[in-house]
């Protein structure tokens, strides 16, 4: 099988525009493990697209191809493939946008179908379909062009987030702990001049977690349980994690971050679940149907000396699952740490596999 993996950010998407340092290391990172991991199979061909900011270090049977400025050229090289694994932010609908393209074109997605993705990237209708089947979701309302900001943090309570409707990552998302914070965000955003529309939320004090998820449109399978590390401050920031996280509510997490993907028909593949962990709750703050940075440390964790490459390869599995298999994962073997740039440090072996060392 041809498969095209297409990173948006390091691949060709923001040609001749500026791109921020972390978003470019974040997706540079993701797309050299994916693009290593196809390739270690050895049964399929791997292109790649990269443009010259982000050079693409891979093994020599993985094809490279330069993307222009042109979108067409995206188009013909889709066209060219059996196979699109895609890795965008829903920013703009961005990664909606891509996967559409590739249904039009009659090829498979080794990912969420555009469908969606855009019922999940839509966090102003998330805490509706979250709440129709019980699962915890902060106090969340859309800020129209009516809404007196002030005073519905007021009613809400602070501190508050305040975050675009479609969005990833911590792009954009800010934190007031009073009137004159969100004062001085209001300020901000409106200075940006941005369309995108923003919403208001009740902040969760608790750890910040992610759950990696394979689902293959019907049910899923829970990877691991992830420490995020986010810094909060005035506007929030992602730097790495590491995993497994062990925690007092870990079984409610994944119990949870599973329940989270069957209210969402249509996801498959490697899906990613944010969360919070409060002292009682796991409360889901949004769920990426993509893969995310936290594949760098679980590609990693999964890895034991004794073990069969593929048994244990992310993508492999990933591959699978959008095929309609969906098997039980092996467990973890390494306690690892990760970094949004692509540094994995893995600091331990686990149970049986540090017995056997």
């Amino acid at each position: 099988m041809r498969i095209l993996v297409h990173e948006f950010v390091s691949g060709g998407g923001l040609a001749g525009k500026a791109v921020p340092r972390s978003l470019a290391r974040e997706g540079s990172a993701m797309r050299a493990a994916l693009v290593a991991d196809l390739a270690a199979l050895g049964r399929h061909q791997v292109v790649a697209t990269v443009e010259p900011r982000f050079p693409l270090d891979a093994p020599p049977d993985v094809e490279r191809i330069m993307l222009g400025q042109s979108g067409r050229r995206l188009d013909d090289l889709i066209a060219s493939t059996d196979a699109v694994w895609l890795v965008a932010p829903e920013t703009d609908r961005c990664l909606e946008r891509l996967a559409s393209r590739v249904e039009q074109r009659g090829k498979a997605l080794l990912g969420s179908g555009s469908a969606a993705i855009r019922h999940a990237s839509d966090k102003a209708n998330l805490p509706r379909v979250l709440a129709r089947h019980g699962i915890a979701h902060p106090p969340t309302h859309l800020l129209r062009p009516t809404t007196d900001w002030l005073a519905l943090a007021r009613v809400v309570g602070y501190p508050v987030v305040v975050k675009p409707r479609r969005g990833a990552g911590c792009e954009r998302v800010y934190f007031a702990r009073d009137d004159r914070e969100l004062r001085q965000i209001i300020g901000s955003v409106r200075r940006t001049r941005s369309r995108t529309s923003f919403l208001l939320q009740g902040y969760i004090a608790g750890t910040a977690a992610s759950v990696s998820v394979l689902t293959n449109g019907h049910a899923a399978v829970a990877l691991s349980l992830n420490a995020q590390a986010v810094r909060v401050s005035r506007a929030f920031s992602y730097s790495g994690g590491r995993t497994p996280l062990r925690h007092p509510l870990a079984a409610l997490a994944i119990e949870t971050a599973l329940r989270a993907c069957d209210a969402l028909p249509g996801l498959r593949g490697f899906v990613g679940v944010d969360m919070v962990l409060s002292k009682s709750e796991a409360v889901v703050i949004e769920v990426n149907p993509r893969l995310t940075t936290a594949y760098l440390g679980v590609r990693a964790a999964l890895r034991g000396r004794k073990h069969t490459e593929e048994g244990r390869n992310v993508a492999a599995m990933t591959l699978d699952a959008c095929a309609g298999t969906l098997l039980i994962p092996p467990p973890l073997v390494r306690r690892v740490r990760f970094s949004a740039d692509g540094l994995v440090v893995s600091t331990a072996l686990l149970g049986s596999a540090a017995q056997r060392s």
